[in-house]
């Protein structure tokens, strides 16, 4: 019987979020040149090379405070169903808002999953604060970035409303 090393769930868990950032990139990367780029954005837009090194120092660090909640609590079990279910529903809706924002170009639903979102980080902050505080640490400048990114989709709905 073949053991999974120690270090394999800490890797596994740091590298989830990043799967959903992969998928989203492939739809970003073919949108940026042609839609995104017609669109107003704010003075203060991040440039656009910056998303995606920031996204993944982001992934990396909730995807490791997921891990440290998952061993603190000692796996998946009753004790980690809520704040390991908090996280994954957090995903979920990260995951999904490059899709509805620039696969189907719907701004304003974008900035609902943004605000979404933004609700569930809180809550899975919240939630792992009292497990391990170090989790619900790294957790706070993806809420940071979360309230930029959610002015950001308000502005560029706002400025672009009637644009096809």
């Amino acid at each position: 019987m073949e053991v999974v090393p120690a270090w394999a769930p800490a890797v596994g868990f740091t590298l989830l979020p990043h799967a959903g950032g992969l998928l989203g990139g492939n739809i970003t990367k073919r949108e940026i040149p042609t839609w995104y780029q017609t669109l107003q954005k704010p003075s203060w837009c991040p440039p656009n090379w910056m998303f995606a090194p920031v996204w993944g120092t982001l992934y990396t660090s909730m995807g490791y405070g997921s891990y440290l909640v998952w061993k603190e609590l000692g796996g998946f079990n009753e004790k980690s169903v809520v704040p390991l279910g908090l996280y994954a529903g957090n995903l979920a809706l990260n995951w999904a808002w490059t899709p509805i924002f620039f696969g189907a170009h719907k701004m304003g639903w974008g900035l609902v999953t943004l605000l979404l979102t933004t609700g569930t980080a809180t809550a899975t902050t919240a939630s792992w604060y009292n497990i391990n505080k170090a989790a619900a640490y790294l957790m706070i400048p993806y809420l940071a970035w979360l309230s930029l990114a959610s002015a950001l989709n308000y502005r560029i709905w706002k400025d672009n409303r009637n644009k096809k």
